[in-house]
């Protein structure tokens, strides 16, 4: 019988092409610098971290039988990974992420994610046949880059209903995929203020603003990230704000997928909501600086 992951972490599991200049770039910008090839997608990115921080994640994804995905597959068990549970599909290609970033930030970016979109419920058959405990007790982290069918599905199974569900929509452009769990009051929210103002309809000022209005709309807890500013943990009866340290930015792509992943951990852990926060922000620091080892 297989071991039971500490956490389930269900969605995005690709390469992450990143071309990374050290000036700062606009649009049409042609500058010299340096491009990798990492393993990435948001799903994959909070097992990685989660990984780090002494936890033992399991991977729920579609990942193409080709090349490319036989070696994100070895990159994945290299890194300590549970991969049993990844549907590898005959007929579909290992999904890419591509992003320029500059040293003022993100430039741009493009997620193909269609091939985990086309796998869509099968990826659940673990949950489903019996392959692991259910319903599942567990906690799981969750990103919107599935399909807002699924993640409807996802929202209200019964599969899932007794399951810490931690969830991120993986980028604004997918964040109204994350109504489901406002409309069915399930679930923690990690979003960004962007995010959190689109779910809202409205426009925020700060984190603590936004964090409150997640809850009126339905959220049991939201985290509310806003870059170098204060970020804000909420929940029913209490408000949590704090300040990110101060650091010089080496690397953006994956930094809220680390902060997420610290998040998780140091509540399963045993953290109260202060030193959670303190930690997530902490982790999330050292890795936009370069410290943190990938």
């Amino acid at each position: 019988m297989r071991d039971v992951p500490d956490i389930l972490c269900i969605g995005s599991v690709l390469w992450d092409i990143i071309g990374r200049a050290d000036t700062a770039m606009r649009q049409g910008s042609d500058m010299p610098g340096r491009i990798t090839r990492l393993p990435g997608g948001v799903a994959l990115n909070i097992a990685m971290a989660l990984a780090r921080f002494g936890m033992s994640p399991a991977l729920i994804s579609a990942v193409g039988r080709d090349t490319q995905g036989d070696e994100l597959i070895a990159a994945c068990i290299l890194r300590g990974l549970n991969t049993d549970y990844i549907y590898r599909s005959d007929d579909l290609p290992t999904d890419r992420y591509m992003a320029v970033e500059g040293a003022n930030g993100l430039i741009a970016a493009i997620a193909d994610a269609h091939s985990l979109e086309a796998a869509g419920d099968k990826i659940l058959r673990p949950l489903a046949d019996g392959t692991l405990p259910g319903p599942y007790h567990g906690a799981v982290a969750l990103d919107g880059n599935l399909t807002l069918e699924l993640l409807s599905i996802m929202a209200h199974s019964p599969l899932l209903a007794q399951a810490d569900l931690r969830v991120a929509p993986a980028s604004p452009g997918k964040a109204l995929r994350l109504v489901p769990f406002l409309q069915a009051s399930r679930g923690t929210l990690y979003v960004n203020l962007e995010e959190a103002a689109l779910l809202c309809q409205t426009e925020f000022g700060d984190s603590r603003t936004a964090a409150r209005a997640l809850l009126d709309r339905g959220a049991v807890r939201a985290v509310v990230t806003d870059g170098g500013n204060c970020a804000t943990m909420a929940m029913t009866d209490r408000l949590v704000t704090q300040s990110p340290p101060s650091v010089t930015v080496a690397r953006i792509t994956g930094a809220g997928d680390t902060f997420m992943a610290a998040h998780i951990a140091a509540e399963l852990h045993g953290a109260d909501p202060e030193a959670a926060l303190a930690q997530a922000l902490t982790a999330a620091a050292q890795y936009v600086s370069g410290e943190t080892k990938i």
